[in-house]
Formats: C-alpha cells, sequence, structure tokens
C-alpha cells in the first residue's frame, strides 16, 4: 500500500466518521430541540402525523450514523443505505421550498433552494467515503 493510499484511506475514514457523527447529532436533535423545525419539512402528502415522521426519521438517522461510525466492515452497504436515506428525504426539502416554510434559518425561497443544492453532495459523500461508488465501479469492471 503506497503512501497515497494510505492517505487517502485515513482521509476517507475520518470523513465517514463525521457523516456518522453528524447523523447521530441531527437524529437526536429531531428527537429534541429542533422536532419542529423537522416538521416543516415534512410534505403535506404523507399519510403520516409530521411528528411520527420526525421522529421515525431520528431514529433512522442514529442509526445509520451510529452504522457509519462502528460497522467499518459493512461500510460499503451502510455507505449505500446513507445514499438511500438522504434521496428518500429529499421531498422533504422540496416540501419545504413549495410551501414556504421556514426552519432552520431558512427564511427565503433563495436560502431553500440553497439548501436543495447540498442534498446531491451528501449522496456524493456517503458513497465516496464508504468507498460504495469504489465497489460498484469494480465489481462491475470484473464482470
Amino acid at each position: 500500500m503506497t503512501n497515497e493510499s494510505r492517505r487517502s484511506g485515513l482521509v476517507r475514514l475520518i470523513v465517514r466518521l463525521l457523516l456518522g457523527a453528524a447523523l447521530v447529532f441531527a437524529g437526536i436533535s429531531h428527537l429534541t430541540w429542533s422536532r419542529t423545525d423537522f416538521s416543516a419539512q415534512v410534505p403535506t402528502w404523507v399519510p403520516l402525523s409530521p411528528d411520527l415522521v420526525v421522529v421515525l426519521s431520528g431514529f433512522v438517522e442514529i442509526s445509520l450514523g451510529a452504522a457509519l461510525l462502528f460497522l467499518h466492515r459493512q461500510r460499503v452497504r451502510v455507505g449505500w443505505m446513507v445514499a438511500a436515506f438522504f434521496i428518500l428525504i429529499f421531498p422533504g426539502n422540496i416540501a419545504q421550498l413549495t410551501n414556504h416554510r421556514n426552519a432552520f434559518g431558512l427564511n427565503t425561497d433563495l436560502a431553500r433552494t440553497i439548501r436543495l443544492l447540498f442534498q446531491p453532495l451528501l449522496v456524493v459523500w456517503a458513497l465516496w467515503s464508504t468507498e460504495a461508488w469504489k465497489a460498484y465501479r469494480e465489481r462491475r469492471h470484473d464482470r
């Protein structure tokens, strides 16, 4: 293993751990101090109470974050799950914009639109830091 690949592996590890910690933190905030703000992101077409959606998604975020932190051998599978989660919650970010709901300091349509642009970056972060995308490309190449 070269120094460059070791360094790259260390960077991926740190980035993965940061993402895991951020998800645990966000999940805890779903259950506590930011519950109302997260409710603003629940689309009106979801057939569950917004508070239940916030609580359930909080537990999912805590679980995914903990998996990123502690399940190193399963990191590729976890990476795909985290990326899928970020895709699944994207309609909530769109709902916050289209319903003009203020939350998290996002009190203009411009601010809510800019936030939308960061969601794909979270997907990339999950796939890159867990080497999920790399594993997929290698598997396709081996066929």
